[in-house]
């Protein structure tokens, strides 16, 4: 992960899952280390993973537009995971876990993961069907064996 400069002197950085340069925001620097600590760390491979999914929840006049960061997918093609990136000077909050939860409502995932580089945080769905903060790393192959 590496910074180069555009030809009007921006700073861009290479993102593996668009395929593209993207502007190195400081969002941007937390998702691309993200992407590579789920890639590195808990062993998803790049192609099991998207940034930036467009989501709709609902239709007609109450349709909302969302936006997630990543979403990993499982070996069936269902979204597994949803991580949503906040800059490092932005507080990870309840506001921040409710917007994922929102993303979750759309894709109804197994993990939610919230970050913003300096803390992260990891859930896991129950039996019950609440999320429960994961006390370990789970590795991919983990994640898509229940």
């Amino acid at each position: 992960m590496y910074p180069m400069m555009s030809d009007n002197g921006k700073s861009k950085i290479w993102d593996p899952l668009r395929r593209k340069e993207v502007a190195l925001t400081p969002e941007e620097e937390v998702r691309q280390w993200f992407i590579s600590f789920m890639n590195t760390r808990m062993n998803i491979p790049l192609y099991k993973m998207m940034s930036e999914v467009s989501l709709r929840y609902g239709d007609g006049p109450v349709r909302k537009e969302f936006r997630a960061d990543i979403v990993a997918y499982g070996r069936d093609s269902a979204p597994l995971m949803v991580v949503e990136c906040k800059r490092p000077d932005i507080k990870i909050d309840n506001a921040v876990a409710e917007q994922a939860l929102r993303y979750n409502m759309i894709l109804n995932v197994k993990y939610i993961a919230i970050t913003n580089g300096h803390s992260s945080h990891l859930f896991s769905r129950q039996e019950d069907g609440h999320y429960r903060p994961e006390t370990a790393i789970p590795v991919y192959e983990e994640m898509v064996s229940d």
